[in-house]
């Protein structure tokens, strides 16, 4: 069914359609969960799906400057469920993301930023971006990574989780030598789910990093998980 999409009254009806469907009851639970960093509305992730997938049925998905508009706007509302329904519908567009888009990536990464957001970010948008575009890898990997931005190093760390053979690996040892050092729960767990990852590809390289690198005893036990070989 083809759908028209109005864009100045789209995120308005999602808006509404959303908190529709708010609950005070779970909310709180919810909110705790993430240490009270943002209210939630109370939609649980299977309702929030089943609603969020009538609407684009009946809506449709927006692309380019619009979705990215639309993105912006629920970005900006307070409630967690908006940022998580904004990177669902990227994500429906993530191919069509463009060059000119990645000062909008950084911006959804260090804006309203925690892990449940960033780690898809990173290894779905940016995944996909840096995929298209390569370019981009090279400066932006060297610019997050020196970033004071903790969820930008983060990225730089995770935008290849789901890149399997095409890892560049030489380049994600690299990066995380230079972050190997730090204190920060969310670095050195970053280390360790990219490299328990790449190791599904190349166990003996990533068994052959750890043991050649100081790591966190953290970022070992994650990077080993799978690989038969102790902490």
């Amino acid at each position: 069914m083809k759908v028209n999409i109005v864009s100045d009254t789209y995120c308005e009806d999602l808006e509404k359609m959303l908190r529709s469907h708010a609950s005070e009851e779970a909310a709180g639970p919810m909110t705790a969960y993430m240490r009270d960093l943002f209210p939630f509305l109370g939609i649980r992730t299977p309702e929030r799906a089943a609603v969020t997938k009538q609407f684009v049925k009946e809506h449709g998905v927006p692309s380019g400057a619009e979705l990215e508009g639309i993105a912006r706007k629920l970005w900006s509302l307070p409630e967690r469920e908006f940022h998580y329904t904004a990177l669902l519908l990227l994500e429906k567009r993530k191919k069509d993301l463009t060059i000119d888009q990645v000062a909008f990536i950084e911006h959804l990464i260090t804006a309203q930023s925690w892990w449940d957001t960033v780690d898809m970010i990173a290894s779905h948008l940016v995944g996909t971006l840096f995929t298209q575009y390569p370019e981009l890898v090279p400066i932006y990997t060297e610019k997050w990574i020196a970033s004071d931005n903790l969820w930008l190093r983060r990225t730089a760390i995770l935008f290849q989780l789901g890149y399997k053979g095409r890892t560049d690996a030489e380049l994600l040892f690299s990066l995380i030598r230079r972050t190997a050092h730090e204190d920060e729960f969310f670095i050195r767990k970053a280390i360790g789910w990219a490299l328990r990852e790449y190791a599904k590809t190349d166990s003996a390289a990533v068994q052959q990093f750890v043991a050649d690198t100081a790591l966190s005893p953290l970022s070992v036990r994650e990077a080993l998980k799978h690989v038969g070989a102790k902490a």
